[in-house]
């Protein structure tokens, strides 16, 4: 480029009037934007230029050859994008942590726990042995009868003079504490004091119906005694009132199968907002992707898979086909084996996966044919 320009003709060039530096008798390198400088002789390949500066000093009458002249006009054209290329500061932060991007291996281990200073404890909680039970009571530990359930919302609506709530809405309260379905759902009151007194007395319609009967499912007293055998932790979470709670697990014979209980009064919201078992893990200090609910209905899976925990259907109130979201679906507890639990917290779990979700390609519909058959049928036509 350079030569290209040096070729050309100088006459008239912007060069030969733009600021140029001299030198005058002192030796001092002056820069003069303010004055042109007429071409005054050419001879070969060199200008020989003079001006007579407005200030005091006589200047040396230089010669500059054309190829230098065009060489500074190829600096000015590409400084702009040497500025662009070229970054102002050079504050650059050194990323050494490789194990958290996606896609590195081997990636990080949420279950790790650095301050442990004994190898053999950090080995046994990232291995797939290191992980925690959590239970719900009706429908996995104990029998379930749901009909008791809608006969006390209906029992409460006719003495508080309420509409009988629907056959759907009774469907959608499963699972709720009873302050946030009279609240949310039924809206029957907000206040807290008639919130509070409309829930206790549903609570007590409910094991009025019920006559304070509780009976263990078949196959559940068979996996908590695995499950104790080899150390595992258990919890247990429901939106009974602990009252009621702790009474019916005294009936049951169960006691002391559980180290965490958590009750309607530990939590805000029940299902399917995942703070039951949130809590729980917390009390078992698990992490939640290392936790394995065990449920019977789709909003245990939703609050599970929510958190990143994995979830066991049981098939108790729903049929199998219906639970199909969760991880594994039983019909008992008892067709369950540590294995199976092992399984689940192998490193196939969510900790050692990506959040970013992949991207599904479309096939594109070629148009051609479309087309083409247009064509053919307006060919017909005519």
């Amino acid at each position: 480029m350079v030569d290209a320009i040096a070729a050309t003709s100088p006459l008239g060039h912007w060069p030969l009037y733009s600021g140029c530096t001299l030198k005058n008798v002192a030796s001092k390198r002056k820069l003069v934007d303010s004055c042109r400088f007429p071409l005054r002789d050419l001879l070969g390949r060199r200008f020989l230029l003079w001006c007579t500066p407005p200030n005091r000093g006589v200047w040396r009458v230089g010669m500059w050859p054309i190829k230098a002249l065009a060489m500074e006009l190829t600096k000015e054209a590409y400084v702009h994008k040497e500025k662009e290329r070229v970054p102002r500061s050079w504050n650059y932060q050194i990323d050494i942590d490789t194990d958290r991007k996606p896609g590195m291996w081997p990636p990080e281990n949420k279950a790790d726990k650095p301050s442990l200073h004994n190898p053999l404890l950090r080995q046994e909680r990232m291995s797939c042995g290191w992980l925690g039970a959590i239970f719900e009571w009706e429908g996995v530990i104990i029998e379930e009868n749901p009909d008791l359930e809608k006969q006390a919302w209906l029992a409460l609506s006719q003495e508080e003079g309420k509409s009988p709530p629907p056959a759907f809405i009774l469907k959608r309260v499963g699972g709720m504490k009873n302050e946030q379905a009279i609240s949310e759902v039924l809206c029957w009151s907000r206040d807290p004091a008639e919130l509070r007194r409309l829930a206790s007395r549903k609570e007590e319609i409910y094991q009025a119906l019920q006559g304070g009967i509780c009976r263990l499912r078949s196959g559940s007293q068979e996996l908590v005694n695995v499950l104790m055998t080899h150390n595992i932790p258990m919890a247990l979470v429901s939106t009974r009132p602990r009252k009621t709670l702790e009474t019916a697990i005294g009936a049951t014979g169960i006691e002391g199968y559980f180290s965490v209980i958590v009750a309607a009064e530990d939590v805000h919201r029940g299902k399917p907002d995942p703070e039951m078992f949130l809590y729980a893990a917390q009390l078992l200090n698990f992490i939640p992707e290392r936790c394995i609910v065990f449920g019977n209905s789709n909003q245990t899976v939703e609050a599970a898979h929510d958190v990143r925990m994995k979830c066991v259907a049981v098939a108790s109130k729903h049929p199998v086909y219906e639970l199909v979201a969760a991880d594994l679906v039983v019909r008992q507890l008892d067709e369950l084996s540590v294995v199976d639990l092992k399984n689940l917290a192998d490193i196939e779990s969510p900790e050692f996966q990506s959040e970013e979700p992949e991207l599904e390609m479309e096939e594109e519909v070629e148009q051609d044919a479309y087309v083409s058959k247009s064509v053919a049928t307006d060919d017909i036509f005519w």
